[in-house]
């Protein structure tokens, strides 16, 4: 019969995301089969399956921890905020409707149907499901209709684990006050407490934890703590905005590495598409708010958005424009693309209706679509902007996720006609494309870095490391090192009722 160990936390950005890929790599190395799982994600960062499925890339990078392929019914449902108070709700990998987040929280039980059909597929196959909880089981005033904290625990049965958050301080306060407002029988299903990002002497948080459990006693609570883990850097993808790497205000630009500037669009979207530029050693990566950042830049990037029009009108407002940019090197990628062009039209109301004029760095534009285009491909190179190495690369792979189709292009193709408006388009120093994952591709980064290099006249010392897929697979099994070394991993197997070694 298939086990279940959820990971809830104090927080947001606690750190759930991180300890279940860690849990899903340490179990996979022990022999188990295992699988992530989230009821219901709220991030605009996502992914397209190999059958064309939208979800959330916190649940993809898990799968590949566990050594899986992801599949849709590891993420139900994906909430994408398109503004402060709605989302487009994604229900098994399709665009099921966009709600204000007063009607979703009304009729969300009404996907517990869906949540189980998915969970339960997924327990005829795995062994264990590491589940993944959502902010805090603590939101009192939410509760009553949970599917995806102690809602999702009791609907599967499943044994919770506590992580904390140190490094933001008030840990013993957060831990406490989360299990103090919760429900009798959400108290006595939380069956260990883990302190993440610690820095310093473990030894001085022994007192802390005596008064805790003494504060337990009075509240008829006895919930041991299963370690300590450490602050590390280890790389691996992160699930929203409160990513700690969009925060590189202060890096410095190198006259001796490519310099590329992101702009950090207020619905910035898939994010996880500038991880592979981030870790390579020839390039500084920074995320940019105003023209006057883009300075010394090798390279600009607008990167894909859950709200084109508002983010465009936000770019134009903040003083970007077409004076300001079209004498940077410049990739446009998915809603950045559309933004490229002469005009967005959005006569259904896909966004906020209406029409906006765009940037006009690239002769064409943009309707918006009813349905959204959700597929992954593999396309052919056949037409290089002039700052991209033209005698490597030729083939390459992603996804495509956008609500959009070109009309009027005047612009010469980017790839092979198998992939929406080939591609994108090329115009000398522009490169438009709807490509996501397009830098995950090594040997298109190779060419990138070696065509702006020539064209900065820079001497590049080339970043001798592994593949992609490879770097990853090193950082998955660092995070399970760590997870082995800092948990009581004797005790985490009796929570989830397996032995210690199936191997």
């Amino acid at each position: 019969m298939t086990k279940a160990i959820m990971v809830q936390g104090t927080m947001s950005n606690s750190g759930k995301s991180f300890l279940v890929a860690g849990i899903c790599r340490m179990l996979k190395r022990r022999g188990f089969k295992v699988a992530p799982f989230k009821s219901q994600n709220m991030a605009l960062n996502s992914y397209i399956t190999e059958d064309g499925m939208e979800m959330g890339r916190a649940q993809v990078m898990q799968a590949e921890a566990a050594g899986i392929k992801p599949l849709v019914e590891m993420n139900p449902i994906l909430l994408k905020p398109t503004s402060n108070t709605g989302s487009q709700v994604i229900l098994n990998g399709k665009v099921y409707d966009n709600m204000s987040a007063a009607k979703y929280y009304k009729n969300k039980r009404d996907f517990i149907p869906y949540i189980l059909e998915a969970y339960n597929k997924l327990c005829n196959d795995y062994d264990i499901i590491v589940i993944e909880g959502a902010g805090s089981p603590a939101e009192i005033n939410l509760n009553e209709n949970d599917i995806v904290n102690m809602g999702m625990a009791k609907l599967v049965n499943a044994p919770v684990i506590l992580v904390a958050d140190i490094d933001r301080g008030g840990v013993f306060a957060s831990i406490y006050g989360t299990v103090v407002l919760l429900e009798e029988e959400a108290k006595r299903r939380i069956k260990g407490i883990v302190i993440n990002k610690f820095r310093g002497d473990k030894n001085l948080l022994t007192p802390g934890f005596e008064m805790l459990a003494r504060h337990f006693k009075k509240i008829d609570v006895d919930i041991p703590f299963l370690g300590i883990i450490p602050m590390t850097k280890i790389d691996i993808d992160d699930e929203d905005s409160l990513s700690e790497r969009l925060d590189t205000q202060k890096l410095e630009f190198s006259d001796n590495k490519i310099n590329i500037a992101v702009i950090r669009l207020p619905h910035i979207s898939n994010f996880t598409d500038f991880n592979p530029l981030g870790r390579r050693g020839e390039i500084v990566l920074k995320y940019i708010y105003s023209p006057n950042e883009l300075k010394n830049s090798d390279l600009v990037i607008l990167p894909g958005t859950k709200n084109t029009l508002y983010d465009l009108k936000w770019l134009k407002n903040s003083g970007f424009n077409y004076s300001n940019l079209s004498c940077y090197n410049l990739i446009g990628i998915c809603g950045g693309f559309q933004m490229l062009g002469n005009e967005l039209i959005d006569k259904h109301k896909v966004e906020e209706g209406g029409t906006e004029k765009g940037l006009g760095l690239l002769n064409f534009s943009t309707v918006f679509a009813k349905e959204k285009t959700t597929r992954q491909i593999q396309t052919e190179i056949i037409n290089y902007p002039n700052f991209i190495d033209n005698s490597g690369v030729h083939s390459i792979s992603g996804y495509e996720i956008h609500m959009g189709t070109s009309i009027n292009p005047k612009e010469i193709p980017f790839t092979i006609s198998n992939v929406t408006d080939n591609g994108g388009f090329v115009n000398k120093n522009i490169l438009g494309t709807y490509i996501h994952g397009i830098f995950e591709n090594d040997g298109f980064v190779d060419s990138l870095i070696k065509g702006l290099a020539v064209k900065a006249g820079k001497e590049i010392t080339p970043d001798n490391i592994n593949d992609f897929n490879s770097y990853k697979q090193l950082q998955y099994d660092l995070l399970a090192d760590l997870v082995e070394e800092s948990l009581d991993i004797k005790e985490l197997f009796n929570i989830i009722g397996i032995s210690e070694n199936k191997i």
